[in-house]
């Protein structure tokens, strides 16, 4: 059987695990919503006009 070859060296890596001895695991990701979302808001104020047009 052949020796497996060393993985080369990454500074990222290492300063990822070093970081993670220290302060510790990251918090996991927020879970999104998968409920549809209904219609969209409105972008604007109704005019006057029209809030005296439904009161009638």
């Amino acid at each position: 059987m052949t020796k497996r070859k060393p993985t080369p060296f990454s500074a990222t890596k290492a300063v990822k695990a070093n970081a993670r001895e220290r302060v510790g695991q990251p918090k996991p990701a927020r879970v999104v919503d998968d409920t549809p979302r209904t219609g969209r808001q409105t972008k604007h104020k109704p005019k006057l006009d029209e809030i005296i047009q439904q009161g009638e």
